[in-house]
């Protein structure tokens, strides 16, 4: 899976839309983001780190990298 199928899978576990997803990124960083926007960066897989991050905290889960 890549990231637009994994983010998009926890926002359906976690009862959240893309639109309040946005509009919660939006109230803890201060930036303008929108539902159409994060489609966008999801589809074309150009999330940032910090995102990703926010995107986690937001969902209740913590980003980490795991050695193999």
């Amino acid at each position: 899976m890549g990231v637009k199928e994994d983010i998009k899978t926890l926002l359906v576990q976690s009862s959240w839309t893309l639109k309040d997803l946005a509009a919660e990124m939006t109230r803890r960083t201060g930036r303008v983001y929108s539902s159409p926007m994060l489609s966008q960066k999801l589809y074309r897989e150009n999330l940032h780190y910090k995102e990703a991050k926010i995107i986690g905290e937001i969902l209740g889960y913590t980003l980490r990298f795991d050695k193999n």
